[in-house]
């Protein structure tokens, strides 16, 4: 039991209520454990896959896991941690999105013991006056104890009625799914609450809540996110996932080990053990990196990637296959920053800035510190950002 407890707990941020899991697992008997997931974009990422991760340890714990896609609950729009209306999907984006989720969580969970659901099943069936019976179990004021709600609401920004509706319809889902588990990320806690609510309504016996933590990005800092070009694909090339591993700060290196490696925690501790007595950080990170590409590729990807990461950034050479860009502007030079942000190097001028002075710019090799750099039209250059990021930009 502790064994098991000290599995599920890895890495979680709250366990709602532990004495409860702790009852059903001394049952014996297989629970049900959702998550859920709104199809808003087509490609999920690392930071997606700590919910999926834990889906999988329970899983090999014996247990039946529900991949819940809610493309009912994407046509509303999540307004978690959202300071205005989210912008609600169509049908078709819905369905083409969740598509491509299936093929890519099969890379962590074994289809065997996975139950693919879409909550529109029983959503679809539903009548007006079934979705107004369930908005009267819960009140306004419960709704704007929501934290989201609360400061939009304090703030006089917009609150639509239909997103009130948000957390009753994810509520409504383990009613459905009679689940034992509910897991998702801290954001996520007041809807999964709800969830209990209704399902003490419906008689059933309240789901244990399990939150797990936001995945920071590359930067250390935000939310890992597409938008903020932070991100690790799991779709993306073995190489791109083994060197934006290695980018990672080496504190931030444990994180990832407690979130989203399958090692056990004898094995996590031994890493860190060795990295006290004075081994090089990078060799452990190496051990992550060749998981995870192991994992979303094979294990001959990874080892390829690690042996070509080895020959470009240890022994100073550059990918063969650098991508060529043209960059054009009203003027016969550009400054550097705007070339970078141009190209596709850094999201945006002002991180283009802070990283050539940081020194993390090359050009032609040499690495540049001085901002007010400019680039010549006709001319043409190899520009380096950080240890992966490479293009031929020509100024045009």
């Amino acid at each position: 039991m502790k064994e098991q407890l000290d599995l599920i707990a890895r890495g979680a941020e709250e366990i709602l209520k532990l004495d409860e899991l702790t009852e059903r697992l001394k049952s014996a008997k297989p629970l049900r454990i959702k998550a859920g997931f709104d199809p808003t974009a087509p490609d999920l990422h690392v930071g997606h896959s700590v919910l999926i991760n834990k889906m999988r340890q329970f899983q090999d714990l014996g247990h039946q896991v529900i991949f819940l896609i809610g493309d009912f609950t994407g046509m509303i729009g999540d307004p978690s941690g959202k300071n205005t209306t989210r912008r609600a999907l169509t049908r078709e984006q819905v369905r083409d999105n969740a598509a491509t989720y299936q093929q890519q969580i099969f890379k962590i969970l074994d289809p065997d013991r996975t139950e693919i659901r879409f909550n529109s099943e029983w959503f679809d069936q539903m009548s007006s006056a079934d979705m107004i019976r369930l908005s009267s179990q819960y009140t306004v004021a419960r709704m704007l104890e929501r934290d989201d709600f609360s400061k939009r609401y304090q703030s006089n920004q917009p609150i639509s009625i239909h997103e009130f509706m948000y957390p009753l319809v994810q509520g409504y889902d383990s009613v459905a799914l009679e689940c034992d588990v509910e897991l998702g990320g801290t954001d996520q806690k007041f809807n999964l609450l709800v969830g209990r609510q209704l399902q003490q309504e419906a008689g059933q016996k309240p789901q244990v809540v399990l939150t797990m933590p936001l995945l920071e990005g590359l930067d250390g800092v935000q939310k890992m996110s597409k938008s903020l070009d932070n991100y690790i694909g799991i779709d993306e090339p073995a190489s791109d996932i083994f060197g934006k591993v290695m980018s990672i700060s080496d504190d931030l290196m444990w994180r990832y080990f407690d979130l989203l490696s399958f090692r056990s925690n004898a094995e996590l501790e031994t890493f860190r053990a060795r990295v006290d007595s004075g081994e090089n950080p990078r060799d452990i990170k190496f051990e992550l990196a060749l998981e995870l590409v192991a994992r979303f590729h094979d294990a001959s990807a990874a080892t390829a990637a690690r042996d070509a990461f080895i020959a470009r950034f240890q022994q100073g050479a550059m990918p063969d296959d650098i991508e060529e860009v043209i960059v054009s502007g009203q003027t016969d030079t550009l400054p550097l920053s705007y070339v970078l942000k141009q190209a596709g190097l850094t999201p945006s001028s002002s991180e283009a800035l802070r990283m050539i002075k940081q020194g993390a710019v090359r050009i032609d090799g040499e690495r540049v510190s001085d901002t007010s750099i400019q680039l010549e039209r006709g001319t043409s250059a190899i520009v380096q950002v950080g240890k992966r990021r490479f293009a031929k930009v020509t100024i045009a």
